[in-house]
């Protein structure tokens, strides 16, 4: 189901949200209305497609996790679409190797949620990288290391759970309720 909020004046900032959150979509699309935008949001990477092709965004944020599919896979698509499409991707399950991904196959930035439509609206703004970010003192955990090899696993396998298990040398099973688990903070 693709749910549009449009604005008549045509001249403002096109904005595509792809989330199966229909909540969040609501609320992100009506703050990101506030600051300028016209916005649509769609649930599925089908639906998002069918809304990318019939109109380029120039802007658009996608969700990580969309149901069973990836976003990357999103956003790959909408920079084949439009390569001058700015894209920031968001996730619950942030990891270095998807963060990686997404900006390899052209996104503009990597958010990982709980996140505000400002952060998001800097994010757009970002035309490099930063090279004076502080670098942690502290190395990353046991556990937030595992979880980082098991998404870079899963991710070069496709998210394939079974592929990625036998390689890891894991029950399905098991890697399904490491993956159900969200990842360690730092």
């Amino acid at each position: 189901m693709i749910e549009a909020t449009l604005i008549e004046n045509n001249e403002l900032p096109s904005l595509l949200i792809v989330d199966d959150d229909s909540v969040f979509c609501g609320v992100l699309s009506k703050a990101m209305t506030k600051r300028g935008f016209s916005v649509v949001c769609a649930h599925t990477i089908e639906d998002a497609l069918t809304l990318a092709e019939t109109s380029a965004p120039e802007y658009a944020i996608v969700d990580l996790k969309l149901s069973t599919e990836s976003g990357l896979v999103l956003v790959e698509k909408l920079k084949i679409l439009d390569p001058g499409t700015r894209i920031v991707m968001l996730t619950g399950y942030a990891s270095i190797a998807t963060a990686v991904e997404a900006i390899k196959l052209g996104a503009t930035h990597y958010l990982a949620k709980p996140v505000d439509a400002d952060e998001i609206m800097a994010a757009f703004e970002r035309t490099s990288g930063e090279p004076d970010i502080p670098i942690s003192a502290n190395p990353l955990s046991v556990g937030r290391l595992e979880w980082e090899y098991i998404q870079r696993i899963l991710t070069e396998n496709d998210n394939n759970i079974s592929v990625t298990a036998r390689i890891l040398n894991m029950h399905r099973r098991t890697l399904q309720r490491k993956l159900a688990k969200r990842p360690h903070r730092e």
